[in-house]
């Protein structure tokens, strides 16, 4: 009995200090949890590449590679993004911040009887809409977008060092995830309490929805702003590589989406008299969006993702609230490590609490 008693306290002594050591080890780490899981999810992304390479080099070499090729297609194309964003993103909020906006809006409501006929049918509510109020809320919209993306925008480039510096430890990261993160992974399985399959399944989730979400809605999401980018340009629109960013980060969310761009726009020219110009941007949405969302998306990620639409909205939007644009990516993993626990308490532990609720 006292044999018993000595090992207890043991036990309790060596978790107490196991769990002192890893709460120092996570306030270590925890500066930079967002680089760690970045780099983590590229180095899934790139894998396939690193074991081609892996092929006729040593993991070393094929390692350094991969990182070079990483290097090459994500800092410097950000770097030459951030300079032109920031151009015309200022560029919009100069003209919020001098009415030219609302001065646009002024000729067009002045010579149009839409705001007359909605005035109108708003009477039946006691309410009324001057153009005076339009313009302004148009103006102010164009100058706090504006002023946010130049912000964001700036806050890199007066960072560029830091931004540099975490980059850097994001490749180192990364080019040891390649040579070791499979014995990595096979450490913390064997440390986890719960049984090896469990395991298996709650990491191969996170892979399959890190790759839905920066392969599906990423590159989803380029063809999306790429092309209503050009589209913009074609028509003559103002900050178009602006408006192709802001498209490219909506089509991440589903239900809003880069219609909120599209149909206003469309309105906007109706409403100017260029009526065909208002249709094609209403057609060319529609093909954009159902050729993107419901066609080239699937065959991307295929059918390992499986969340609700509306799940897949307020994991985005409070991912974005909690942890800024990374909020993109860490909002829907949380919600697939949650969905994925429960998947796992339903098929292995429900029996349990049941028969321990019974047995009291």
């Amino acid at each position: 009995m006292q044999d018993r008693a000595y090992r207890d306290i043991i036990l309790w002594f060596f978790l107490a200090l196991f769990l002192a050591s890893a709460f120092m080890l996570g306030s270590l780490l925890w500066p930079f949890l967002s680089v760690i899981v970045m780099g983590a999810v590229v180095t899934s992304l790139f894998k396939p590449v690193y074991k081609f390479f892996n092929r006729e080099m040593s993991s070393d070499f094929s390692s350094l590679l991969t990182c070079t090729l990483i290097f090459i297609i994500l800092f410097l194309p950000t770097v030459i993004f951030v300079g032109i964003l920031s151009k015309e993103a200022f560029s919009l909020y100069q003209m919020g911040k001098s009415a030219a906006i609302s001065d646009q809006f002024r000729s067009i409501f002045e010579n149009s009887t839409v705001l007359e006929k909605a005035n109108h049918l708003l009477a039946n509510f006691d309410l009324t809409i001057s153009a005076d109020h339009l313009n302004q809320a148009i103006s102010e919209t164009g100058k706090v977008v504006g002023l946010f993306l130049y912000q964001q925008a700036s806050s890199i480039a007066s960072n560029a060092l830091k931004f540099f510096v975490y980059f850097f430890f994001m490749l180192l990261i990364i080019y040891y995830l390649f040579i070791d993160g499979d014995r990595l992974m096979a450490f913390i399985i064997d440390l986890s309490p719960l049984p090896n399959e469990q395991d298996e399944k709650l990491i191969q989730k996170f892979k399959d929805m890190a790759g839905a979400v920066i392969v599906g809605n990423g590159v989803g999401g380029l063809i999306q702003g790429s092309a209503g980018g050009i589209v913009f340009w074609m028509f003559g629109f103002k900050s178009a590589f602006m408006w192709g960013v802001i498209m490219s980060l909506l089509a991440f969310i589903p239900i809003i989406g880069v219609g909120i761009v599209f149909i206003p726009t469309a309105a906007f020219l109706i409403l100017k008299g260029r009526i065909a110009a208002g249709v094609f941007f209403i057609v060319f949405y529609i093909i954009l969006t159902v050729g993107v969302d419901n066609l080239l998306k699937p065959r991307l990620v295929g059918k390992q993702v499986k969340m609700h639409t509306l799940l897949v909205f307020f994991s985005i939007i409070g991912g974005l609230k909690m942890f800024g644009i990374i909020g993109i990516i860490y909002g829907p993993l949380v919600i697939t490590a949650f969905l994925t626990l429960t998947e796992i308490y339903y098929a292995s532990y429900r029996k349990l609490v049941e028969t321990a609720k019974d047995d009291k």
